[in-house]
């Protein structure tokens, strides 16, 4: 079967809801009792929940637990290019061939039931994950925590808060505080939970009390550790809270220093501060111009990236920037208006949701950024390009990351 027909399957998914994300576990609970329960039937699951970090986190603890030898099934999301990243097998992507079948599978038991496309995915990630031996689960929540369609797991190993801020107030709740009580719902009695430093000490309040509420032992980790492979002083706070985890596995898990290091050194994480040196856009360059990608899209990301922009004083920053309807284009712009040259505004292609080049221009207008609309990804590298040199850096949304290595 080829790619087509993962996406004839896939498609017919997003319609069983009426919709796209609708924050209850009575679904996902009746889909995997009528599956025979797979999530009861898995290798020890690390379950990782925040808003900014953790495909990151997850990224160094595969890469770490693969360095000592160990099989690790990881579910994941969104995914870039193609849906098979979303699900890895003990160690591989999984194939065409078994996902159409595994999706067919859970279509059928569901028997046309409402249920949402997060939901019956994850089902059939967890069908995966229980057929095939394994060491360990990385579960990675799709959105929040507590209502997530992976916080079925009664008793994972261990669980894991990367840092927590405003974003999807829509489902989550209007301020950082709710929103981290909603993270801190994977949290579950007496299993460890590692969490990063919150910029806000109510922000640690709330998790430490929920902590005590559900009787989870909690630690805080404000440790970093080099990485890399990886660009951004946040990634080494990232990584940090990786090693950190991964020592926790202790004595179940044998993790040696070289280990560590070694997952370090060779972490792959696309889409995250990636300097892109191959493909038709690096071609595009001419000398003393560099290309960067960063799939950050809301406040706290564009923060992160203003922070590494002080690295970069030495040339000239343009962006090529899209982004979806649902978030101010104003807030991302904001902590990086000072550091820019200039920004070139897209439309994300094949995206119904995405914000028009129009509204982007008005908004970096507002902030004193020079803009121009573009058409494409392409047009815009091609408008920024002159003689002087400087950075180009594409960013604003996972979905625009995901067009641009496609291309």
């Amino acid at each position: 079967m080829g790619q087509v027909n993962t996406d004839q399957i896939l498609a017919p998914l997003m319609t069983l809801h009426p919709k796209s994300i609708d924050l209850v576990l009575d679904r996902v609970e009746r889909l995997l009792a009528a599956l025979d329960h797979p999530e009861r039937k898995l290798p020890p699951v690390i379950h990782v929940a925040g808003t900014n970090g953790k495909g990151s986190t997850v990224a160094f603890l595969r890469s770490m637990l693969e360095a000592a030898g160990y099989a690790v099934h990881v579910y994941t999301s969104p995914h870039l290019v193609k849906f098979n990243e979303r699900i890895r097998v003990a160690g591989t992507l999984i194939s065409d061939d078994n996902l159409n079948d595994l999706l067919k599978e859970c279509e059928a038991a569901n028997g046309g039931l409402p249920i949402t496309f997060f939901e019956i995915t994850t089902a059939a990630a967890f069908l995966a994950f229980s057929r095939t031996p394994a060491d360990v689960v990385l579960l990675e929540t799709g959105l929040g925590g507590r209502l997530d369609a992976t916080n079925v797991i009664e008793k994972p190993r261990l669980t894991c808060i990367t840092p927590v801020s405003l974003d999807h107030q829509h489902f989550l709740g209007d301020d950082v505080a709710t929103i981290m009580g909603e993270k801190a719902g994977i949290l579950k009695a007496n299993v460890r939970c590692l969490a990063a430093r919150q910029s806000d000490s109510a922000l640690e309040s709330v998790l430490i009390e929920h902590a005590k509420a559900v009787g989870a032992p909690l630690q805080f980790i404000n440790a970093k550790a080099p990485s890399p492979r990886l660009a951004g002083l946040h990634q080494q706070s990232n990584a940090g809270l990786a090693v950190a985890c991964a020592k926790a596995l202790a004595p179940d898990f044998e993790i040696s220093k070289s280990a560590i290091q070694q997952g370090l050194e060779t972490v792959e994480w696309p889409g995250r501060l990636q300097h892109i040196t191959t493909g038709p856009l690096a071609e595009m360059l001419s000398d003393g111009w560099e290309l960067w990608l960063d799939g950050g899209h809301n406040q706290s990301a564009a923060q992160v990236l203003a922070d590494h922009c002080k690295a970069w004083a030495d040339k000239d920053l343009w962006l090529v920037f899209g982004a979806l309807n649902q978030r101010d284009p104003v807030e991302f712009l904001a902590p990086l208006a000072h550091h820019v040259q200039g920004l070139r505004a897209v439309t994300i292609v094949g995206e119904e949701n995405s914000l028009s080049a129009k509204e982007i221009l008005k908004a970096a207008q507002s902030l004193n950024i020079t803009a121009i609309k573009s058409d494409s990804v392409n047009a815009a590298i091609g408008d920024i390009l002159s003689p002087k040199g400087g950075r180009i850096l594409i960013c604003g949304s996972l979905y625009l990351v995901g067009h641009v290595l496609g291309l």
